[in-house]
């Protein structure tokens, strides 16, 4: 699987707004947690991300309601729902279309003849275990630094980490 430069770049994106510090209003003595707005030269910086390409991705996770802008003094970019419910498999498919594709086309729509027909099981198969990953790991268990335990238990395996 090959994750583009924009993918990572949006990921990084997300995983900056969610971890920046929480805002606390007092609204009638009662505490209301507010989302902290980020400023987009601030994710710029801190992940040396190019300002224009930063603001091509901000506008797709925009476009996909993955966050909320304002514009002016006080605006900025937010989560545009909690960062627990945003999967990396929802920021891929915002970026770049489905997870998994053969030629353009989804791996269900594919069919082959004879001796390759068996070849449609496989990319099945493989879309199934990206999803398995990237569906459930969320943006929150990263900013966090929280991954699910099946992550370790993957990486641990010494041949997750050969160059092949």
């Amino acid at each position: 699987m090959h994750i583009s430069a924009r993918v990572d770049y949006a990921v990084r994106t997300l995983l900056e707004i969610a971890r920046a510090p929480q805002i606390h209003r007092a609204s009638d003595r009662v505490a209301v947690q507010v989302a902290p707005v980020v400023k987009a030269e601030a994710i710029s910086t801190a992940q040396h991300i190019p300002p224009k390409v930063l603001e091509t991705v901000l506008a797709e996770l925009r476009r996909a309601d993955l966050v909320t802008s304002r514009r002016g003094p006080d605006g900025g970019y937010w989560l545009a729902r909690p960062a627990a419910q945003i999967s990396i498999a929802d920021v891929i498919r915002a970026i770049e279309g489905p997870l998994a594709s053969v030629r353009g086309e989804r791996p269900e729509d594919v069919r082959y003849p004879g001796a390759a027909e068996p070849l449609q099981r496989v990319w099945i198969a493989l879309r199934v275990n990206i999803r398995a990953v990237l569906e459930n790991v969320s943006i929150d268990d990263i900013a966090q630094d929280r991954l699910p335990g099946f992550i370790g238990t993957l990486t641990e395996d010494p041949g997750a980490w050969a160059r092949r």
